[in-house]
Parts: C-alpha cells; structure tokens; sequence
C-alpha cells in the first residue's frame, strides 16, 4: 500500500540522511485523573504519540486536589476507547501499540496524600512497577511524567535506598529523569532534597500560574490564541473523530496542563529531551538553585520550601514571531517580541495543536485523506564546524512531503539553546531551501542552534524541524 512506501522512505529519511536516531523515549505517567479534567485531556492526546513513545505504565494516584481516591478505571476507559480507532491509526503507522498492551500497564498508587504513602510497607502496584521497570536491561532513560502528586516514585526511591546497594541505587536512579507538573503533595520537594543526582524538570511550588507549563493554555495578548479556544477543541477534537476524541471533556480550569511533560518526548527533529536548556516542545529550562524568595505560594496546601541543591526550572526566552506576508517575502517578523519563561513553550503551540489535530484526523481517515508531517533531508550533517568570522551555508534541498503537499521554510537562529547568546543573522532571505550565516568572531570555542522549520500547506499545516549545531572556533 502507498503509506506503507511513504513510511519507509520517511524512516530512511529521519535515520540515515539526517543522521538523528528513532529511539523511542521511556515513559511511566503518574495521573491523579479525576482532580480535573485535564488529565483526561492529555491522556487522549498522549495516546495518539503512543507510535512514537514507549509507554511503559499509567498508574493512577493522589494528589492535593485528589487525596484520597486513585482512578484506574479512568484511565481503562481511555485506553479502550483507543482501541477502537488503534486498527484506523496503523493505516498512518504501523507501531501503534495494541489496547490489549497499554491496558496491562495500568497500575494504582496508594490512595493517601504525599508523605502518608511514603515509608516502611507503604508499597503499592505503582511503586513496584516503576522499580520493575527500572531494573529492566534496557539502556534507555525512564521519563515520569507527574500530573499529580508524586509519592509513588518517592516510595519507589524510598524503597531503592533501602534495599539496594550503593551502586545498584546509583545505576537505577541515574536512569530516572522526572517532568513535574509543578508540585501537587509534598513527596516532591522531599524526593528533590533527599537524592541529589535525581533529574528533575519542575517549575517548583504550587504557584501554577507562573510556571513555564501552563502556557500550554494560558491567553498570549498580541498573538493568535484561537488554537487553544473551546470552539477550536469541539471542532478538530472532540465532534466526528471518533470515539477517542469524542471522551475528551470540556475544559474546566485550564487545557492539557500535564500534556508538556511529555511533548518533547515526541520525536520531531526540535526535541532532545536530555537537553532541556536547548528547547522543545515542552519548554525550556535551565540547572540552577531558583530564588525562593521570589516564589509567590498558591492556594494548595503543598509546602513552599526552598530548594537545597541544583533542579531544571523555568528559563527565559527572548522571541520575535514571523507572520505571513501578503506582497513580496512571504513572511516578516511581527512588531512585537516577547520575553518571559512562558515563550519558551507558547512558541510552539499553534504547530502542536495542528499535529494533534492531523492526528485525530488519523483516527478516521485513510492515509491519503489525511496530512501528515514533511520530511526535511539536510544536504549536510546536522552537526559542523566553522571558524571564527567564517561564511557557511546551510541546505535542504532534498525534503518532501508525503502527501505531495507544498512546503514553505524558515531558518532562524535560538540564542539561548547555545553558548553565544546573541541572535545570529540569517543572509538573504530566512525562507527558501538554503541559507548562508556568516559565523560571529569569537575569542573562545562557541556553540550556535540553527532551527529549521517545513511546514506544509496541508490542513491542518504540519511542521518538521531540525535543529543544526555549529561550532564556532576562533581563528
């Protein structure tokens, strides 16, 4: 059949010409589904990346909004209603898991909050499972995604110190790395303090509203915000999708706020989750002790303490969108520039909603009726070499779009993904196949990011990306 000669050449395309792996990334997610909608929300979606992430357990647990239930059966319900358009989904690839196996990865935490569920014989189905998980032969890094509280990996932690040895804690915890959805109990800041070497991605506290996730569903004034709008959910997710879509409920306080924590997981050619200070999908973030006396505490009742040793939290992006020209150069920077932790992940929200729409679309509809993402095929390898002051160009000459759709570039240099933290110029024009950058003269070795963005013409639009890594080398 046709989309199965348009995925063998996508694979030849992402693992051989570009030089990038297809290494599908671990994940355990840890969902207090129930306390809000939301998880429902970006359980529906996650579902959808199950080709493109090894899932490896849905365990339900508590929360400070959610103390005292755990909801399994929430989760079945999901997953069974994927199974009825997974058949539809492997018409777009063929590594859609089977419900059968996702199901028998549902786990229950223990139904107490934070701490309480932390101790000697406080173990649970989920606290098992990830240490099973961990001790698998498998070289892979762990992903937890945390949506709720996390005292389910706090007592699997727990049980690691004391049980293991010296060296087998250190091999399994340095396979764990953790995406927190801010903090919901108070197993968090103790699993933070307790083992140092833990990586842990989190916007600290229970001050949501500032935290770099939530700008998956928070109103950018200046930009377009239609994307995220109740009318845009009903019509390209939830109404004549299927049964998967139409299990996606209502927003009640805000969009898929536990959705970041596993958008970078997504293989695109932008995200390399082990590198959260480059930038992705899911935000952007940096290692350091955050300032605690500039952290403004929320309403949930989750200690607000200071952190004692290095995390990955919010980062600052300085950004200038491009919009669509009607006369000569088909794009333009905008007049605005936007600054703040938030840009680090709204940047990318119109081109991940789209993929996520397109993706209900695959619920449905046969290959050819539906779009699917271009295939950018660099002329070069994605890591290279200048000198200091030095002219190079760039190329893509030879990407495609499966569906035969029209395709339109964008070359932009990402500042802060480098070590040269200044806004590297793109020559002549920022969209056609090519572009020519003349390095910065550097006294010292210095790291640039060149992001290459297709998107094509296709509905909904779909982007790809690569991100191209140039070492500068003063002369």
């Amino acid at each position: 059949m046709k989309y199965y000669f348009y995925l063998a050449i996508i694979f030849f395309a992402f693992s051989t010409l570009s030089g990038q792996t297809n290494q599908r990334n671990r994940l355990i997610v840890l969902t207090d589904i129930e306390a809000d909608p939301d998880d429902t929300q970006s359980l529906v979606r996650l579902m959808l990346y199950s080709n493109e992430i090894d899932i490896k357990g849905l365990i339900a647990t508590t929360s400070c909004w959610h103390k005292t239930m755990v909801n399994p059966e929430s989760i079945m319900k999901i997953v069974q209603a994927y199974g009825k358009v997974q058949p539809n989904l492997l018409k777009h690839s063929p590594d859609y898991p089977k419900s059968e196996v996702l199901l028998s990865l549902i786990k229950k935490g223990l139904p107490v909050y934070g701490m309480l569920g932390v101790g000697s014989n406080k173990d649970s189905e989920g606290s098992e499972w990830i240490i099973k998980e961990l001790e698998q032969d498998d070289d892979r890094p762990l992903w937890i995604a945390i949506w709720g509280g996390a005292n389910t990996l706090a007592q699997a932690l727990f049980k690691i110190k004391n049980t293991k040895t010296i060296k087998e804690q250190q091999l399994l915890i340095s396979k764990i790395r953790v995406y927190a959805i801010s903090d919901q109990d108070d197993s968090g800041i103790w699993m933070r303090n307790s083992f140092p070497d833990l990586f842990y991605i989190v916007s600290p506290g229970d001050d949501y509203g500032s935290a770099t996730w939530s700008a998956i569903n928070s109103f950018i004034e200046g930009i377009d915000n239609s994307k995220i709008s109740n009318t845009w959910i009903a019509e390209n997710i939830q109404q004549g999708h299927g049964p998967l879509g139409a299990l996606y409920p209502d927003v009640a306080w805000g969009m898929e706020g536990d959705t970041p924590s596993f958008l970078s997981l997504i293989q695109n050619g932008l995200n390399v989750p082990e590198h959260p200070e480059w930038g992705g999908w899911g935000g952007r973030y940096e290692l350091y002790i955050p300032d605690h006396s500039r952290q403004k505490k929320g309403s949930s009742g989750v200690p607000n303490e200071p952190e004692t040793r290095k995390i990955w939290t919010n980062a600052i992006d300085t950004y200038t969108p491009y919009i669509a020209s009607d006369y000569g150069r088909a794009i333009k920077p905008d007049t605005f520039t936007f600054k703040d932790n938030k840009v680090t992940l709204w940047r990318w929200r119109d081109d991940f909603q789209n993929d996520f729409a397109a993706r209900m679309d695959w619920c449905i509809k046969s290959y050819d009726e539906a779009n699917h993402n271009p295939v950018i095929v660099l002329s070069h390898p994605d890591k290279i070499t200048v000198k200091s002051g030095e002219g190079f160009a760039l190329d893509a000459f030879n990407t495609f779009d499966p569906d035969g759709d029209s395709f339109a570039f964008l070359w932009f240099s990402y500042p802060e993904a480098g070590t040269y933290n200044k806004f590297v110029r793109i020559e002549g024009t920022e969209n056609a196949h090519g572009a020519y950058i003349i390095a910065p003269v550097v006294d010292k070795e210095e790291i640039i990011h060149i992001i290459l963005k297709v998107t094509d013409r296709g509905i909904p639009a779909l982007s790809g990306y690569k991100r191209i890594i140039i070492t500068i080398e003063p002369k």
